[in-house]
């Protein structure tokens, strides 16, 4: 009656696909134990990235919220002890509060002798999103799949996987600033232009297909928010000098993480990703950052030995410096 789960970290939006496209990263994300209780529910421990900022009160962890969502949804009346393992940090445009969510309730469900199915997963996911991020599953169906997810309904969800054909790499900066979601989600302008709309439209359905039949050019021109990233760059010291140093280190494209303030970018493989991440961290000048690099994670949440590294601190920044 006791699991351990690890989902990986994930870009929301992938540029132009707001709300609707999300990216899973290989090497970085959260790792959450659940076991069952009939005892009150607690959260009997965090470590790792940010970990005195998660809530121990488990009606406002997003871990928890999952673990116990999934249990109800299936008829368990048993409540939850979680322990969390942060890799991912809060606030900070990589999906932290999705991976939480996503393990926990996948963490349940195997210790609760459940075969979780993709969907089901996602539904109890979203209940721990929604209560600390918004009810959005860009993060949630990247962080369940695995590599690109695209997410076409929250009621009734409807989220499938898109395959990438090609073995990419992402580069990921991250300055020392925080930018809620929240916050971010509400200076979003409610409506928009026509013409603008449909050239977002059109940029997202073109990066899907990009990722799907390998084609970098195209990825090039299609990665290009023209919705959230000019109202939140600003919120992101040096932004344009970040994403400048990425385009002249070899990426195919870069943007905004999700919110921020992570900005990430696709490069076609490892020392790409290694010298565009360095140029990346240059290019923040006086605000410190960390930085990480990986492959498109091929696989999704996935039960993990609770001894294992894999998800906690140790596993990210590897051989890239922080300021």
């Amino acid at each position: 009656m006791k699991a351990t789960a690890f989902a990986p970290g994930s870009i929301g939006n992938v540029g132009p696909g707001f709300d609707v496209l999300g990216l899973a990263v290989e090497g970085i994300g959260d790792r959450v134990t659940v076991e069952l209780t009939p005892a009150p529910s607690r959260v009997a421990g965090v470590s790792g990235r940010d970990a005195t900022l998660v809530p121990r009160d488990p009606a406002r962890n997003s871990a928890a919220i999952a673990a116990i969502a999934w249990l109800r949804a299936h008829g368990d009346s048993r409540n939850v002890i979680v322990t969390i393992d942060k890799g991912l940090p809060l606030a900070g445009g990589l999906g932290g509060s999705a991976a939480s969510s996503v393990a926990g309730a996948y963490a349940a469900a195997i210790a609760g002798g459940f075969d979780p199915q993709p969907l089901e997963l996602i539904s109890a996911a979203l209940e721990g999103e929604t209560a600390v991020a918004g009810r959005h599953l860009d993060n949630i169906a990247a962080s369940v799949f695995g590599g690109l997810a695209l997410s076409r309904s929250i009621d009734p969800i409807d989220a499938v996987a898109i395959s990438v054909r090609e073995p990419w790499w992402v580069a990921l900066a991250t300055p020392a600033v925080r930018v809620q979601t929240k916050a971010a989600r509400a200076m979003l302008p409610e409506t928009w232009p026509r013409t603008s709309w449909v050239q977002q439209m059109a940029n997202t359905t073109a990066l899907a297909h990009a990722f799907e039949c390998g084609d970098s050019e195209l990825l090039g021109r299609a990665l290009d928010d023209r919705y959230a990233e000019p109202f939140r760059a600003n919120l992101i010291p040096h932004f344009l000098d970040v994403k400048r140093a990425a385009f002249l280190t070899g990426a195919f494209g870069c943007s905004i993480s999700g919110s921020g303030p992570t900005v990430f970018a696709i490069t076609a493989d490892e020392a790409t990703a290694q010298r565009c991440a360095a140029a990346m961290q240059t290019a923040f000048g006086e605000i410190a950052s960390t930085a990480h690099v990986g492959p498109i994670a091929r696989q999704g949440v996935r039960a993990v030995d609770p001894e294992r590294s894999e998800g906690s601190i140790a596993a990210i920044d590897s051989s890239l410096r922080s300021e």
